[in-house]
């Protein structure tokens, strides 16, 4: 792509006030379009604005703190006591708040942007709903109680809430803003998948630490669906050089490339998933069918217009693919305590030369 457009600096907004996007009448449109301006309401900063930048509604991705939880309890049963319950409830506020206070800074810092975005632009901040100023204090009010709460639970969760917080600041705010670094981009973003296991992993015992091939597992499951949302997006807004205006990392993508990308990141995630497998839970190789239908029904949500694969707390509205990921949840949950000697004694060294090896 042209430097010219990759260097093209940012809109600027003025501090504490934002204005709602402006649009310039076709030339078919007349003076019934200008009228229509002139008609407008003037939209100004209100307490449901900044409601919706904190994104309640996305707290629903904090289920993904549940699959630590049970495999801690599967590897380590001592971990399942009776106050892991209260625990978890604290943890799961916990974690909202700190995603909230992330959700947040995403929300002001990328608000010029977004009013590239054919739907985005209508979004709290760059239509003018919020207060700047007020929304970085809600942004460090809401990390605060949010890492309060956490290390109250214990320093390993908190040491895990801290590096979640952190990684929004890593994500957003330059001179790091990995979100706008081909790869990275994802890499950085999806790397909350893990951190959110971690985070229910340490709620249940913090005596032990997860299996690394789990947690790379996570890590390139959640970089999968983070490259099918950037198709998705590159496919809706289309042209190259507001893909560009957007979001600066999409600009270096062709549909190619993402594919690429997705099919990288969803063979990695199978092969760690495949080693922690085969090191600490056999019986969970069982789960692959649905583990590659409920991925490929993903997959599927990428290539439909305004799918819900690029708002992830849409996805309830998707039957057949939450019907897989109830299946799917239900059959790992089982095989995760269910045990199933036979499967152990054909792949166990013994069984081995019967085969011919």
């Amino acid at each position: 792509m042209p430097s010219s457009t990759r260097d093209q600096a940012p809109p600027q907004y003025t501090a504490g006030t934002v204005s709602a996007p402006r649009f310039e009448p076709s030339a078919t449109g007349g003076a019934a379009a200008v009228a229509s301006l002139e008609r407008a309401p003037v939209v100004r900063p209100s307490l449901l604005g900044h409601l919706r930048i904190a994104r309640v509604d996305h707290w629903v991705k904090n289920v993904f703190v549940l699959p630590g939880v049970l495999a801690a309890i599967a590897l380590v049963p001592e971990s399942a006591a009776p106050s892991l319950v209260g625990r978890l409830l604290l943890g799961l506020l916990a974690v909202g708040l700190v995603a909230s206070s992330n959700y947040t800074i995403n929300e002001v810092i990328d608000a010029p942007f977004d009013r590239h975005h054919p739907s985005k632009r209508l979004r709290p901040v760059p239509s003018g709903q919020v207060s700047i100023p007020l929304a970085y204090v809600q942004w460090l009010g809401l990390g605060a109680a949010g890492l309060v709460l956490s290390w109250m639970l214990g320093a390993a969760f908190g040491w895990t809430m801290l590096a979640l917080w952190t990684m929004g600041i890593v994500y957003n705010v330059r001179p790091l803003r990995t979100k706008d670094l081909p790869y990275l981009d994802v890499l950085s973003e999806a790397v909350n998948n893990p951190l959110r296991m971690c985070a229910g992993w340490f709620l249940a015992t913090e005596t032990h630490v997860p299996p690394a091939t789990l947690l790379l597992s996570y890590w390139m499951v959640g970089c999968y669906f983070m490259a099918i949302k950037r198709y998705a997006e590159v496919r809706q807004i289309g042209q190259r050089d507001a893909v560009a205006a957007y979001r600066r990392s999409l600009a270096w993508f062709t549909p190619e490339r993402l594919l690429v990308a997705i099919t990288f990141y969803g063979s990695a995630a199978m092969l760690f998933f495949g080693a922690f497998i085969m090191r600490y839970r056999l019986e969970l190789i069982l789960s692959f069918p649905f583990v590659a239908l409920v991925m490929a029904q993903y997959l599927g949500l990428g290539f439909r217009d305004d799918s819900a694969a690029q708002n992830p707390e849409r996805l309830y509205r998707e039957p057949g693919l939450m019907a897989s990921v109830f299946a799917c949840t239900v059959v790992m949950a089982v095989l995760f305590f269910l045990n199933l000697p036979v499967l152990h004694t054909i792949v166990s060294p013994d069984f081995l030369p019967s085969l011919g090896r």
